[in-house]
């Protein structure tokens, strides 16, 4: 397969996939979805996000060569520096939580409520689509290494994975509020678009700038992680202890780490 075939596969599934889960309003008879298919859901998705940012994002940071700092320092910093710029982004975005009935960053009226629910979870797609973006500018900035790119198109495929439910996730909400599969639609599969243009910038970063190679990697790590740790494990584990949401992250886990130990 031309090597420039693997980052067009990846990028473009990245975002069908969320556009495949956001069809899911066109056969779901209900307006909401279930907190325990929700709790499923969202531990999947959680388990694939920190697994992927570990083995495929961190592990491959630390073991980048830097000589002007150690490689450690390099990771933790640009870690603390990806939680961080969401942390921000989280604060002056406005977007509304419907799982907790609550609404975040800068207050406006200007904003309809249905706007801001898809805003909650478009910006959250924004370290996916960066972290699978710099790991095929990577493997593209080192033609010899084939298996780095088979490396990136996994991890392009655990996250498209996770997304087929969260494209759910945000569509079926949004339903209920307007009443509309059909804008319900339109909404899940538009808040995936931001992916595959992190993606592309991503891409473009890691090809053109070697030295921030293992910045790179470890940012967009951190911004997964803020996710999953802001976001994902609260939601999960919420109403009880029916472990459903656990046993769903541990699924999620493993699937992207055996993906990402395959050998071609």
């Amino acid at each position: 397969m031309p090597t420039f075939a693997y980052p067009l596969i990846g990028i473009s599934l990245i975002f069908l996939c969320t556009t495949l889960g956001a069809l899911f309003v066109f056969f779901v008879r209900k307006k909401d979805i279930s907190p325990r298919l929700n709790k499923v859901f969202t531990g999947f998705a959680a388990g694939v996000m920190f697994s992927a940012s570990f083995f495929s994002l961190i592990k491959p940071a630390l073991e980048a060569n830097a000589t002007y700092m150690p490689t450690w320092l390099i990771v933790v910093i640009s870690i603390v520096l990806g939680a961080g710029f969401l942390w921000l982004i989280d604060k002056i975005v406005p977007h509304f939580h419907t799982n907790e009935n609550k609404e975040e960053g800068l207050s406006t009226k200007r904003m309809s409520k249905t706007s801001k629910m898809f805003l909650a979870v478009t910006i959250h797609n924004v370290p996916e689509g960066l972290s699978v973006g710099i790991a095929f500018g990577v493997a593209l900035s080192q033609p010899d290494n084939a298996a780095l790119l088979v490396g990136a198109l996994l991890l392009a495929v655990g996250i498209g994975i996770q997304n087929i439910p969260e494209g759910a996730v945000v569509s079926l909400p949004i339903k209920g509020e307007t009443g509309s599969s059909f804008k319900a639609f339109i909404f899940g599969m538009m808040s995936g678009i931001v992916e595959p243009i992190a993606a592309v910038i991503g891409l473009f970063l890691a090809m053109q700038i070697q030295g921030i190679m293992p910045w790179a990697l470890a940012f967009a790590a951190g911004c997964m992680i803020y996710v999953v740790a802001e976001e994902m494990i609260p939601e999960m584990t919420s109403e009880g202890h029916d472990h459903f949401g656990v046993w769903s992250f541990i699924v999620g886990f493993v699937i992207m780490l055996a993906l990402d130990c395959i050998q071609f």
